[in-house]
This record gives C-alpha cells, sequence and structure tokens, in this order.
C-alpha cells in the first residue's frame, strides 16, 4: 500500500451515500494507532481496527445494510438487525 495516510473511506446504506472521508483526516495516524495497539495485543494477519466514521452521522434500522468501502483495502458489508434478534 503506497500510503495509508491517503485512503479514500465511504460509507453505503442500502446503496446510498451517507459518509466520505479521507485517511489523512483522522485524528491518529495509522502508523500511530498500530503501534499503540500492539503494546497490549498482538494483530494477526486479516485482522481489522475499527476507529470511528467520517463526519455525518447516518440513522439506522433493523433490515438496513451498511456497506463501509477502505480505498486500497477492501469493503465490509453488514446488516442491520434489531436488537431483540440479538437477546431473544
Amino acid at each position: 500500500m503506497p500510503d495509508p495516510q491517503a485512503l479514500a473511506i465511504r460509507t453505503y446504506v442500502n446503496g446510498e451515500l451517507r459518509q466520505e472521508g479521507n485517511t489523512r483526516d483522522m485524528l491518529y495516524s495509522v502508523a500511530r494507532l498500530i503501534e499503540y495497539v500492539t503494546g497490549f495485543m498482538t494483530l494477526r494477519e486479516d485482522d481489522v481496527l475499527l476507529t470511528g466514521t467520517p463526519k455525518g452521522i447516518s440513522h439506522l434500522k433493523a433490515g438496513d445494510e451498511v456497506r463501509c468501502v477502505v480505498e486500497g483495502v477492501g469493503e465490509l458489508v453488514n446488516q442491520v438487525v434489531a436488537e431483540e434478534a440479538l437477546t431473544g
């Protein structure tokens, strides 16, 4: 990866773009986050660090599909479920 501090980040809800940002706007650099986390745990291949999202909160409901895309890294797709479905 050429520059982890210059990657576009986009979040889609049901195919609609809801958030857009770039890793250059992060409060802490990717390198600093990795250094911090590896101070108390071992990271393995395919581990993912979730640190937050770009500005622009999005309200979600059960059944929504959320797709987060990080340029050059990949995408993560999740289906929103109702809390009752998790505890029942």
